[in-house]
């Protein structure tokens, strides 16, 4: 008979229990080597615009995804956290409720028995996260849709979710890969960001950068000591995208260090060109606040027209 990979699940109300193996705090990445990949949504939940943040983590041993939902005024976050370990019999689906400002009840729904990672930190295919509140489907993740409606017992929300921030740690020596929609209904585009040396008749290495989009060249830095920080726009179909680097630490700090990339797409374009790059007079995206267009209001939550999302992409260089 053939070997089944078989999943272990612990679920946990905040806190997380000390002595845990994952973490999703961005503090505590460099002491783990794990990747973390963290999602940020808007949607309607306990009768309020909220945030709610998704946040699957990898290291060597398991996955984690944890599920956290903003209090009142932003105060306070709420959490349930799941651990997926490839050992050992246990449910490999199930569900926890919470309450957000201590009398509104939150439960998450999760089915990972059949998920394939495919050596990725978040699952590609075959399961699904679900949020629920007040009877609706606040955030559905995974494709088994029909599956998740069924389960929970819930009607689709009113809203749709809006992915407004994404922010990634990954880990590398030369080459960072990862995979992106740039809006939530769109398809996933590879960014791939290599650094490399070049030989210099004055010093005999000039390091430089490439950023690629679906193996397209899209940015290319030269010297790349003088320019290790800087900003571009690049078209992608009809989407402008500003491209945002700050590479000092992997050129100048000793031991693990990691380079921040910020990926924003501000507006839409009718050129016909699928890849163009241009500088950008703009201020660099670290100051750049959400830009939105039309929009219309749900009981107060906003639906956007135009793209509102930003990737973080933190990337630790390992010698």
């Amino acid at each position: 008979m053939k070997a089944t990979k078989l999943v272990q699940l612990f679920v946990h109300t905040m806190p997380w229990e000390e002595g845990e193996k994952l973490s999703d705090d961005p503090a505590a990445v460099t002491k783990s080597g794990q990747n973390v990949f963290m999602s940020v949504y808007r949607t309607k939940l306990a009768d309020q615009c909220r945030l709610i943040t998704v946040t699957w983590c990898k290291n060597l041993l398991l996955h984690g995804l944890s599920v956290s939902v903003e209090g009142s005024q932003g105060e306070n976050q709420y959490t349930c956290k799941v651990e997926v370990k490839p050992w050992y019999f246990w449910k490999k689906q199930g569900s926890k409720r919470f309450l957000v400002d201590g009398n509104k009840p939150v439960d998450v729904f999760w089915d990972l028995k059949l998920a394939k990672f495919n050596g990725e930190t978040e699952p590609s295919s075959d399961y699904y996260v679900a949020v629920v509140s007040d009877g609706e489907v606040v955030l559905l993740l995974g494709n088994m849709r029909n599956e998740a409606y069924r389960k929970t017992g819930c009607r689709p929300a009113l809203i749709d979710p809006i992915l407004i921030s994404r922010r990634e740690h990954i880990f590398g020596k030369r080459k960072f890969i990862t995979r992106v929609k740039f809006h939530d209904k769109g398809s996933f585009h590879e960014i791939s960001i290599e650094c490399k040396n070049r030989s210099s008749s004055s010093n005999g290495v000039d390091p430089e950068m490439e950023i690629r989009i679906d193996g397209h060249l899209v940015v290319h830095v030269k010297h790349l000591q003088w320019k290790f920080r800087g900003n571009e726009y690049i078209h992608l179909n009809k989407a402008r995208i500003e491209v945002y680097w700050d590479v000092h630490d992997w050129l100048f700090s000793p031991g693990l260090r990691h380079a921040l990339f910020i990926f924003k797409p501000v507006l839409l374009s009718t050129s016909s060109s699928s890849f163009s790059t241009s500088s950008l007079s703009s201020p660099p995206p670290s100051s750049l606040s959400p830009k939105t267009g039309s929009s219309t209001s749900v009981d107060g939550c906003s639906t956007l027209g135009a793209p509102d999302f930003c990737l973080f992409l933190y990337a630790w260089k390992v010698e």
